[in-house]
């Protein structure tokens, strides 16, 4: 087997290090930890392939540890228990948290590297470590909404997700996926017109993620329906959200009305990261400790004033803005540690000055002092190039989009100078 990391964190220097001088002969990379307090700086800087941990520590029991890391998202390794006064509870405690093994003090040779060979094997197929709700924090906003979705969970109706774009509305609708079932996430939505059933074939017993319901043209929001009414049959849920209210959704003309009373029926509210501020230092700490995780960059922890700092900010970009600052401030910061003036200068960054906003922020790019003939024009020239990005020059939705048939449509863009991409 090639060299693996491991960490073994263990109170008593002797069994620690008797445990790296074995390891080390069968080729691991070790590192040690004296206490909870270590185990955690470690596994923050790097995720070992398995970690070996004694349940018996001065600072914090090797269960709690075991049980912070679950509920940060950061088991994402083997974990073997050690103790020397082992009891059949603990064991099975420890195993129900997600601990991989227990082995009870003094470890025989035998046992020792037996456990870790089959520790290390099932380490090849556990998911790395990556955002989820897990890893939200602590705050009411957040343990309310992970008991709705266990709620929730139980069952395989479909569900609307009303949350902001670039928050954790996909990651709630990952919460409810049963891991080696289908997944399948829809950005492109011609499919949902064309063969909505073909889409439940391959999701059986999965999740299908519908990510903006309002986007949906006419003939997609039929397909939408026939998945809804059909999804029970091939035992698959449809998960769909959107950034805008029922009421935006119910006021939509453009939205079918049966769609609408289809997806009211069950819809949650996922909280933006403004509406729970105080689990911005845990997010970023596990933000950062993923970036190191995935990317190769140095991990980088942040002082208590960049946190503060994190903390106290605006975040109208959401979860996204927030990982953009986190990935900014480790990749640019010239010490071992981020600090307050890092997070300012990355902070500064992104927030636009009002000399730099183009003038779509702030109004359309039309003249007003000019003829209406030549404003209305304009108009019709940003209106149509805005959908043609959006629906990525695809002529039947623009024609379906603006309600023109598509003869009038050609006519019209010639009229106002618009080249038709191929």
């Amino acid at each position: 087997m090639a060299s693996q990391h491991i960490l073994v964190v263990d109170d008593e220097i002797g069994i620690r290090e008797l445990l790296r001088d074995i390891l080390e002969d069968e080729g691991h990379h070790i590192t040690l930890a004296e206490n909870a307090q270590a185990a955690r700086d470690a596994r923050l800087k790097q995720r070992p392939d398995l970690v070996l941990l004694d349940i018996w520590m001065p600072d914090c029991d090797g269960i709690s540890l075991l049980k912070e890391w679950g509920n940060a998202g950061l088991l994402t390794m083997p974990v073997v228990m050690m103790s020397g006064h082992g009891t059949i509870d603990t064991a099975v405690e420890a195993t129900r948290i997600g601990a991989f093994d227990f082995l009870e003090k003094p470890i025989a040779l035998q046992k020792l590297l037996k456990t870790v060979a089959a520790a290390l094997k099932h380490a090849e197929n556990m998911p790395k470590n990556e955002m989820n709700i897990a890893s939200f924090g602590k705050s009411l906003v957040i343990n309310e909404l992970k008991q709705r979705l266990e709620q929730i969970s139980r069952t395989k109706n479909a569900l609307l997700l009303i949350g902001k774009k670039g928050g954790s509305v996909e990651l709630c609708a990952r919460f409810l996926h049963v891991a080696g079932t289908p997944w399948l996430s829809l950005s492109e939505y011609e499919k949902l017109a064309n063969a909505p059933l073909e889409i439940l074939e391959y999701a059986r017993d999965g999740i299908v993620f519908i990510e903006e319901v309002a986007a949906l043209q006419k003939t997609e929001q039929k397909g939408l329906q026939l998945l809804l009414t059909k999804a029970e049959k091939y035992q698959a849920r449809v998960v769909c959200a959107s950034a805008f209210s029922l009421t935006h959704l119910a006021n939509n003309t453009q939205f079918d009305y049966n769609l609408f009373q289809m997806l009211s029926q069950s819809t949650l509210k996922v909280p933006a990261l403004n509406d729970h501020k105080e689990d911005i230092p845990d997010l970023a700490s596990a933000m950062a400790s993923l970036l190191a995780e995935t990317s190769g960059a140095d991990y980088k922890s942040f002082d208590v004033a960049a946190l503060n700092a994190l903390r106290n900010a605006d975040w109208p970009g959401d979860l996204a803005e927030l990982e953009a600052v986190v990935q900014n401030a480790m990749l640019s910061c010239l010490s071992d540690k981020i600090t307050l003036d890092d997070v300012n200068r990355v902070l500064e960054q992104f927030t636009v000055s009002e000399t730099l906003q183009p003038a779509t922020a702030k109004t359309l790019p039309v003249e007003l002092v000019q003829p209406l003939r030549e404003a209305r024009d304009d108009f019709e020239r940003f209106y149509f190039q805005h959908h043609m990005k959006l629906i990525n020059n695809n002529m039947s939705k623009l024609a379906e989009t603006s309600g023109l048939e598509r003869t009038h449509l050609y006519r019209k863009l010639k009229q106002l100078g618009i080249k038709i991409k191929g």
